[in-house]
């Protein structure tokens, strides 16, 4: 089970941190993704990262703006939120995929959290 927290309510140009823990599974044995759906649109990828760590892939509309991580030992992953604008505004889910490539395809990820909810507004 994935449980994503570190949602809220964040300032234009703001920073936030996500976090998405598992238990009952090993994260070092998945890719993990990060997506997001903002109010009345679909759910698109954000970033995602191998099961090592040393290969992630972002959407164009974050990346330089969005870090995702990882730390195995700790069982979580990472996406670290910088510059938040309004349109950051969304429902961010982690998921996770067997394999060990990074990928933006949503229907290769077969387990996902809860959603934990991001709104940037002042």
């Amino acid at each position: 089970q994935l449980q994503a927290s570190g949602g809220g309510l964040v300032q234009p140009g703001g920073s936030l941190r996500l976090s998405c823990a598992a238990s009952g599974r090993t994260l070092s044995n998945y890719v993990m993704g990060w997506f997001r759906q903002a109010p009345g649109k679909e759910r698109v990828f954000v970033a995602a990262i191998s099961t090592g760590g040393s290969m992630t892939l972002y959407s164009d509309s974050v990346k330089g703006q969005f870090t995702i991580s990882r730390d195995n030992a700790k069982n979580t992953v990472y996406l670290q939120m910088n510059s938040a604008n309004p349109e950051d505004t969304a429902l961010y889910y982690c998921a996770a995929r067997p394999g060990a490539l990074p990928s933006r395809h949503m229907n290769e990820y077969g387990y996902w959290g809860q959603g934990t909810l991001v709104t940037v507004s002042s």
